[in-house]
């Protein structure tokens, strides 16, 4: 999904999809108007609240009635209008929308699901134009720098366009050049998203347990990352050095003479692309070793490199003729650090064991969980994410069942998936179906099984085959560790409340319902005042012969009646209930 790499199989469509409006592109042009921008981005802002709001309004609905399957249905058509409307919106709120199918604890599964399909091909830009940012970057004519440039782009996005061509040296590449005007178009769009991004914080409802401004500052340092291609090649550098020892791996080389932050020009390695079964099959190549080999290629990047490609759809991964995985677009990279690595194993070994404390406990540690006053909600729906995960056989699981469940679970709970672990559900999620279109009988946690094996080894001292001695041990570091860790945490807690910083809530279900009765009984003393008060001016105005000013007197007094009864009868239901 990534513009800013664009892969040498790819083609060139410069098609507009049927769903673009007259105003797709408006940001495509040579001068563009921050005033446009700022209307554009905030329209598109205040109707996706408006929606928001009418969601959970009755009258909004046929039959006025609120039903799951209704509210799905909408919720859907929704998410399909965000994502046309991004795509309309320019390069900014593609890769944002991008950025955001990775936070499923922000959005429901719907838009997640929408926001995971944007594709940003759009029209190329001229050759006129891309010769003078190559010639701007690199400070010599185009003729100099390649023996040969073909005009036409091997494909376009939002981010930049692909060419191939030739150096002085006959080695054949292909040269990647950024979008012009893309850095205004940036600034001037992150600088409104850092206005929405305050509404946000400082809303008393979406406010609440969301760092939006954190969010706003982690994306605009990967946009930034981005489109900086000399980032994107030392990455290229980097994952090429790691997959040194393996032969069935390839990754472009980087000539870094013909390098700049808006122009990068890599080894041109053609392949078939992995999702072309077809011709796959006509090359001769097993495709069952293949899925066997993606899995196996993003399992040691992530276990064993800590540096992982972060976006490895079709159309980044190639196969040459000889059966060697080639993969492209190396702009969004993920990186685990060993810390983290560490408190994932942890994770990891809370989950095998169904400890929903442990599991709890680890996620605070990664920060992918954020304490409230009240866990026990939170500790349930892990135990309950537990006990079915743990159901079927480890083999028999699917990624992509699991990350629903995950994604569905934290929706509107204090889970805040780091990027770096949605990066890691979402690609694994995109290799299994990988891996099914190559082989309809792949699966990848089978194919990880052997990886978990070797962690579960690792990360368990005892031996398996005395698991009595081996509980013993855990029971006995559990207890020893609360032990030893006892004194601190009652030197925090009395450091805390020292600072005033600890909170005592208590409920009472009998005084709450009190208050709210004596809140109501005010509210109707306050309607029947208003309802005396317009009714008896609506009388003099009609004695006085002002007729159509007494009508307005009495409609206000006959609408306040009515919501008095409304309150009568709300307060006569809820002292029915026990």
């Amino acid at each position: 999904m990534s513009g800013a790499g664009l892969s040498p199989q790819s083609s060139t469509s410069n098609k507009r999809p049927q769903y673009y409006t007259e105003k797709a592109y408006r940001w495509n042009r040579s001068h563009y108007s921050a005033t446009r921008r700022f209307v554009d981005i905030w329209s598109f802002v205040l109707r996706l609240i408006s929606a928001r709001w009418l969601y959970n309004k009755a009258w909004s609905y046929t039959s006025q009635t609120i039903t799951p399957d209704k509210q799905a249905i909408r919720r859907r058509r929704q998410a399909i209008w965000v994502r046309e409307t991004l795509l309309d919106l320019g390069p900014t709120f593609i890769k944002v929308g991008q950025f955001f199918s990775t936070r499923a604890d922000l959005f429901p599964v719907e838009y997640v699901e929408e926001l995971s399909k944007l594709q940003d091909r759009v029209p190329a830009f001229s050759y006129d134009q891309t010769r003078q940012i190559i010639e701007e970057d690199l400070g010599k004519p185009i003729q100099s720098l390649y023996r040969s440039f073909d005009p036409i782009p091997l494909a376009a996005a939002s981010l930049g366009q692909v060419h191939r061509a030739q150096l002085h040296s006959a080695e054949e590449v292909v040269v990647k050049v950024q979008r012009p005007g893309l850095k205004k178009l940036f600034s001037i769009d992150l600088k409104i998203l850092k206005g929405i991004a305050h509404y946000f914080q400082s809303h008393p409802e979406w406010g609440r347990g969301r760092d939006w401004l954190g969010i706003y500052e982690e994306c605009c340092r990967i946009l930034w990352e981005e489109i900086d291609y000399l980032t994107e090649g030392r990455n290229a550098d980097t994952f090429r050095r790691n997959f040194a020892e393996e032969n069935w791996v390839k990754v472009p080389r980087v000539y870094w003479r013909y390098a700049s932050p808006r122009v990068l020009t890599l080894e041109y390695l053609p392949g078939i692309k992995i999702s072309h079964y077809e011709a796959l099959e006509a090359a001769g190549l097993d495709r069952k070793r293949l899925a066997y080999l993606g899995a196996r290629a993003y399992l040691q990047q992530l276990l064993n490199d800590g540096f992982f490609h972060a976006d490895p759809h079709p159309g980044n991964i190639a196969v040459s003729p000889e059966g060697e995985l080639i993969f492209y677009d190396f702009g969004m990279m993920g990186q685990v650090q060993p810390l983290t690595r560490d408190r994932l194993m942890r994770t990891f070994l809370g989950i095998a064991q169904r400890d929903a404390d442990r599991v709890m406990a680890s996620l605070i540690e990664l920060g992918a969980l954020a304490e409230i006053d009240d866990m026990g909600p939170v500790r349930r729906s892990i135990q309950y994410i537990l006990d079915n995960f743990m159901d079927q056989p480890f083999e028999e699981q699917s990624i992509g069942a699991i990350s629903d469940d995950l994604y569905a679970v934290a929706y509107d709970q204090p889970f805040r998936f780091p990027a770096t672990f949605t990066f890691v559900m979402r690609a694994f999620s995109t290799l299994e179906g990988v891996g099914k279109g190559l082989d309809p009988d792949f699966n990848f946690m089978e194919a990880a099984k052997p990886f978990a094996t070797q962690l579960m080894a690792n990360g368990n001292s005892t031996d398996p085959n005395n698991s009595l001695l081996g509980e013993l041990g855990r029971q006995a570091a559990q207890v020893s560790s609360t032990a030893l860790g006892l004194p601190r945490r009652i030197e925090d807690t009395l450091e805390k409340l020292e600072r005033g910083d600890i909170r005592v809530r208590v409920r009472s279900i009998e005084t709450d319902r009190i208050l709210r009765r004596v809140s109501g009984v005010n509210m109707a003393t306050n309607y029947c005042l208003l309802i005396g008060a317009f009714t008896l001016s609506a009388t003099i105005l009609l004695v006085y012969d002002f007729f159509w000013l007494a009508g307005i007197a009495a409609a206000i007094a006959a609408l306040t009646g009515f919501a008095l009864v409304r309150l009568l009868m709300r307060l006569s239901r809820a002292e029915r209930l026990p």
